[in-house]
C-alpha cells in the first residue's frame, strides 16, 4: 500500500496517511504530483521497454505535453543486480536535481524521502503510482539491499539524472527501506 510519512527534521513523526487521495492532496501542497496509473494492455516482468512505454502511452504523452518532457525510458532493477549497492548508497545521499524527477512504479515499490522545507516526507511508492519530484527539491531515494522495480523515467533534460549532492548528513536520521515497508 501506497504511504506518506510526515516528520519533523529529527525524523519524529508527525502524520501517516495511507488514502491514496489524500496522500496526492498532501503532496501537491509542496509541488509533488502523485499519481496511480493502469496500463492499457496486460503486462508481465518480462515485458521490455517498448511492451511498458506503449502500455502507458496515453499517460506519458499527457505529462510529455504538459511539462515538456523530452525523453523517456524504463529501468529496473532485480536482487542479482550486481551494481545494486553502489546504486544504493548513490541514492541514499540528499541531493537535488535541476530537472524533475519523475518515476513511475511499473512494478515493486521503492521510498522517496522528500525535504522541500522543515519537514521531511516519506513516501512508499508501488506498482502503479507515479511521483514527480520538483525540480531543486532536497531528497533522497531508497530501494532497500534487493531492489525488484521497473520504473518508467520522465526527463526535460538530454542529460537525464543528475545529482547535486547537499552535503547534508539528514538522510542518516531516518529509517532505511527495510524499516518502512514493515510499518505497514
Amino acid at each position: 500500500m501506497s504511504r506518506l510519512t510526515l516528520c519533523d527534521e529529527s525524523g519524529k513523526v508527525l502524520e501517516e496517511i495511507t488514502d491514496f487521495e489524500d496522500i496526492a492532496r498532501k503532496l501537491s501542497e509542496i509541488g509533488v504530483l502523485f499519481e496511480r496509473w493502469e496500463p492499457k494492455v496486460a503486462l508481465s516482468r518480462e515485458d521490455d521497454e517498448e511492451r511498458v512505454m506503449e502500455a502507458f502511452k496515453e499517460d506519458i504523452d499527457r505529462l510529455t505535453q504538459e511539462f515538456g518532457f523530452k525523453s523517456c525510458d524504463v529501468v529496473s532493477l532485480t536482487p542479482d543486480s550486481p551494481k545494486k549497492e553502489e546504486l544504493r548508497q548513490k541514492f541514499l545521499e540528499e541531493h537535488t536535481h535541476s530537472d524533475f524527477e519523475v518515476r513511475y512504479f511499473v512494478y515493486g515499490d521503492g521510498v522517496f524521502y522528500l525535504h522541500p522545507n522543515d519537514k521531511v516526507y516519506i513516501v512508499h511508492c508501488e506498482g502503479g503510482d507515479l511521483i514527480s519530484v520538483p525540480p531543486n527539491t532536497p531528497h533522497w531515494f531508497d530501494m532497500g539491499s534487493s531492489p525488484d522495480f521497473k520504473c518508467i523515467r520522465l526527463f526535460t533534460t538530454p542529460e537525464g539524472w543528475v545529482a547535486q549532492y547537499t552535503g547534508s548528513d539528514i538522510a542518516k536520521r531516518f529509517p532505511k527501506y527495510e524499516e518502512i515497508v514493515q510499518i505497514g
